[in-house]
């Protein structure tokens, strides 16, 4: 029945690592030459901090050194844990010797827990590994941290570790596919791992799902497509390699999305790409978004953005989509504007052109010996000696006279703007 129950088990799951030779890619901090490899290879297990993105192996390096140390091992998840789950744990190691406790999303170990079990961490009844996404040194108990003897940090894995993994889950076939007779061209391989940003969970979810996916009952054959692949990729929404196709489709179509108002399609496109993970992209694309298409039509919102995105870098996932799903809809739903960026753009054309002139000598810097003879400053008009601190004088250069890049339109706050505009213009020809 055990036997049975993992075979069912997900992909991801059976792959796991069983010791430490097993794990694929962190060589930098499990590699044969770091001095933890050798620690454990020694037997010496110390408590341990990891952190790092979803799929980089957090939970898979753990249940590799217990494999390799032979050692008693227990999983479990802060956020759903109690109290009766770490004195199980401590039960458990008092019968059956030092036990390897593994908590995942450690940075949410309450009080009654933490108070619990640091003292059993502390005898060495109970060797603690915690894992999190979050930057350990702002986020984790500094009670918990100080505990760790190491904490490391877990790097996406790279193309090659990927495509490593995909390849030695079709041959093993006590774990993995080798059971099935799959024909899967190298390019399909590659495809897998360069569409899952790093993430090994990922990575081996759609190698999992492509092949049942294509699978035929009336042929022993499965051959795996590219197509089926695609399929199963798109689905997920991963934010894929940073040269992928589906990766900036995504980012275009929340883009566009935002900028036509369309709430339900600038959602459904933020949800793909928080499903695969991807929280920089999405917060540097919202913040192009604030100042590209929205602008001087509602100022306020790029301010309500940046606020948004520092949330969703303290948050992290899941908490991180409440930001996002507010200045989304906010983003949406405002007035646009791309005049600010437009007229930027025309000035920076003229400029490449060689179009510059001479400054006028009025505005020349006059703060320096000798400026003075050279004319510089005489004749500047100081505006706040004047009524509303505006007076009517020239400041573009002689051949830019008469030159327009910015043109307000009346969208939402631009209003403001266009009115200050027109009555500016309609002042400077009261000469």
């Amino acid at each position: 029945m055990l036997f049975d129950s993992f075979i069912q088990s997900p992909l991801s799951y059976r792959m796991r690592p069983r010791t430490l030779d097993d794990v694929v890619g962190q060589k930098h901090i499990i590699g044969q030459e770091t001095a933890l490899y050798k620690m454990i290879e020694n037997g010496h297990v110390p408590s341990l901090l990891f952190y790092g993105p979803p799929g980089t192996g957090k939970t898979s390096i753990a249940n590799a050194i217990a494999g390799t140390v032979q050692k008693p091992f227990k999983a479990i998840n802060a956020t759903t844990a109690g109290k009766k789950d770490i004195e199980e744990a401590v039960g458990q190691a008092r019968s059956e010797g030092n036990l390897i406790l593994f908590i995942d999303e450690v940075h949410r170990f309450n009080k009654a827990q933490q108070d619990y079990l640091l003292p059993h961490v502390e005898r060495g009844l109970i060797t603690l590994i915690g894992a999190t996404t979050e930057n350990p040194f702002h986020d984790v108990n500094p009670a918990i941290r100080s505990r760790c003897g190491l904490i490391k940090e877990l790097k996406p894995l790279t193309f090659e570790d990927i495509e490593e993994l995909i390849k030695d889950a079709l041959k093993d076939d006590e774990r993995g596919l080798g059971n099935k007779k799959i024909k899967m061209a190298d390019e399909t391989v590659k495809l897998i791992a360069n569409s899952t940003n790093g993430d090994a969970r990922s990575a081996l979810n759609v190698l999992e799902q492509a092949v049942e996916a294509s699978m035929n009952k009336n042929e022993e054959l499965i051959y795996v497509s590219e197509a089926a692949v695609i399929e199963c990729v798109e689905n997920k929404g991963f934010s894929h390699d940073k040269d992928g196709d589906i990766h900036y489709s995504l980012l275009s179509c929340l883009q566009k999305s935002i900028r036509g108002s369309d709430v339900q399609a600038a959602l459904h496109y933020v949800a793909r790409l928080i499903e695969g993970g991807d929280l920089t992209s999405i917060c540097r694309r919202l913040l192009v978004i604030a100042y590209e298409d929205i602008s001087l039509a509602a100022p306020e919102v790029a301010t309500n953005t940046v606020a948004a995105v520092e949330a969703v870098e303290r948050l992290g996932l899941p908490e991180a989509r409440i930001p996002l799903a507010n200045v989304v809809i906010q983003q949406c739903l405002s007035p646009k504007s791309n005049s600010a960026y437009k007229a930027l753009d025309y000035a920076i054309e003229d400029v490449r052109k060689g179009q510059i002139g001479e400054i006028p000598t009025h505005l020349k810097d006059a703060h320096y010996a000798g400026a003075k003879e050279l004319g510089h400053g005489k004749g500047y008009k100081y505006p706040h000696s004047y009524p509303n601190s505006w007076v009517n004088q020239q400041y573009l250069p002689d051949l830019l006279v008469g030159k327009q890049y910015y043109s307000p339109n009346q969208n939402g706050f631009e209003k403001q703007f266009y009115k200050v505009f027109h009555r500016l213009e309609e002042l400077k020809l009261q000469k």
